[in-house]
């Protein structure tokens, strides 16, 4: 056969099975897997796609939790030349509906818990042709493993180069309608490759690292962590779900050296009685990034994890990190920890204003990012494609300025999105599930500061005369409608909502009376 391109993760996976086969690649719940294993498994994961007569580019949906097992139809989704597309488990079937209907997904894994889902969407689902369940009630993957049992584990060249499609996430644009992100192989080589170069080491991969993210790799800051970790050829050390508790238990008890986490499960994770400082001996690195964090915070981490800190800013549509704050200027007092930091090492960032024009240092606009990870597409949407990506340049849904020193500080997300717990969710979809009931005229919803998500959601109602709900009846009125997480948890409830003249309401007003 034709060897790979190297720069996939296909050809990846085989170096890595020949030059270190008894390296630990994933331990999961005290299962451990080395390079070699995964490297059979994907392979053998890669033939059973193919024997359900997937082609190139075909979408392969998976809903549950994160396993090793997981990770094998990753790579076994490269391998094959066809495109994962990971769910997250806990949206509700609508939700799914539209992610599966979207992709086009062929064949889809879904843990049993989530097995109901599947049925109650397959009808109704042209593209659907397979559904495989991942578990049995007393076993992790038995039906996964059976569906797979029998096919060879010989290596294969899907043909496929640094370019091409491999995973498809989906998240939220302002509308409220999930959108595919399309990444390619690239996204997963392009930091490790430039950060070397430049012989910087703000995010680096050891191969006698023990990496950990309490991000979901159901989403892209987990993926990409993974990844990134998986392309260094180190130990990757995976829970099944963010538990603080279960955090502090993996790294103490797994050896963690490099974690990457976002401000709001850091606050959980120090919180939590396991959290001395003795449990965290074995860190050397955290990154962390998906929301703004607070100074005394930021301090507390500085003193309790005792290592080196780091902040990250990306998007999924960027593939990768676009700028780091370093470990370096992590220092009490300095100015530039209200930054997100530097371009990364190949990454370009400028501040645009609404014409299109660069503007100079100091005068806060859009920021655009150019970076060799950016994703590919969003997937069937040209026109969105096209306003996100403008002559290589994505633009990224924050506003935010550069200092004189090139630093990048970010004020708010454009699309007012809210950050709980490093999820996005964004207002119009929760609003427009809201508008579903009968008693709701108007309403905004709004990120207000939160101490233990970093933020919470807060719905301001307007109700039809005559016609009121109270706060937990709307709670309850949304569960199904959308996922738990994105429900509000505050309520005011007034007769008018502010808006500019053009009839856009004014959200900044709203999140200014919340504090």
């Amino acid at each position: 056969m034709n060897n790979p391109n190297p720069q996939t993760l296909t050809a990846r996976s085989a170096e890595h099975a020949r030059r270190r086969p008894d390296h630990l690649a994933v331990v999961c719940e005290g299962r451990e897997v080395t390079y070699a294993e995964l490297h059979r498994r994907s392979n053998q994961t890669a033939h059973a796609l193919l024997a359900e007569g997937l082609r190139r580019g075909a979408r392969v949906a998976y809903i549950g939790r994160e396993s090793e097992h997981y990770f094998e139809i990753a790579l076994g989704c490269a391998k094959s030349g066809t495109v994962l597309v990971p769910i997250n488990w806990r949206l509700t079937s609508r939700e799914v509906d539209h992610v599966l209907r979207d992709s086009g997904a062929e064949l889809l894994f879904v843990e049993r818990e989530f097995r109901p889902v599947a049925d109650r969407l397959r009808p109704v689902l042209p593209s659907l042709g397979r559904v495989i369940e991942m578990d049995t009630p007393g076993s992790l993957a038995d039906g996964f493993l059976r569906w797979r049992a029998g096919h060879p584990d010989a290596d294969l060249d899907p043909g496929t180069g640094r370019d091409d499609a491999v995973v498809q996430m989906y998240t939220s644009g302002t509308t409220g309608l999930p959108k595919g992100v399309v990444l390619a192989h690239r996204t997963y080589f392009t930091l490790i490759e430039h950060m070397g170069r430049a012989s910087l080491d703000w995010f680096d991969w050891r191969i006698e690292d023990r990496s950990m993210s309490c991000f979901s790799s159901l989403h892209s800051a987990g993926m990409g962590w993974f990844m990134n970790g998986f392309a260094a050829g180190c130990t990757n050390v995976v829970m099944r779900m963010f538990v603080p508790e279960e955090a502090v238990k993996r790294i103490r008890d797994d050896e963690v050296t490099i974690m990457q986490a976002a401000p709001a499960m850091l606050r959980m994770v120090l919180a939590e009685p396991g959290a001395s400082r003795q449990a965290f001996t074995s860190l050397r690195k955290v990154i962390y990034g998906g929301s703004a964090i607070a100074p005394a915070l930021l301090r507390q981490c500085m003193e309790q994890l005792d290592c080196d800190l780091a902040q990250m800013y990306a998007a999924a549509e960027s593939g990768n990190v676009v700028t780091c704050l370093s470990p370096a200027e992590h220092r009490p007092g300095n100015p530039k920890l209200g930054s997100v930091g530097l371009p990364c090492p190949g990454n370009e960032v400028k501040i645009v204003n609404s014409g299109g024009d660069a503007l100079p240092a100091g005068q806060v606009g859009q920021i655009y990012a150019r970076t060799p990870a950016n994703f590919i597409e969003y997937w069937h949407q040209p026109e969105a494609t096209g306003k996100a990506l403008v002559d290589g340049w994505l633009c990224m849904p924050d506003a935010g300025f550069l200092d004189d020193d090139g630093y990048l500080f970010v004020l708010d997300r454009l699309d007012d999105a809210i950050i709980v717990a490093g999820q996005n969710i964004y207002p119009a979809e929760v609003e427009a599930a809201l508008a579903e009931h009968p008693a709701v005229a108007d309403s905004a919803v709004v990120g207000v500061p939160d101490q233990r998500w970093g933020q919470a959601v807060k719905a301001v109602v307007v109700f039809h005369r005559d016609q009121r709900a109270t706060a937990r009846e709307l709670m309850v009125f949304l569960r199904g409608r959308i996922a738990d997480f994105k429900i509000p948890t505050r309520y005011d409830f007034v007769d008018s909502l502010p808006r500019n003249p053009t009839g856009k309401i004014l959200r900044r007003v709203l999140r200014a009376e919340a504090r």
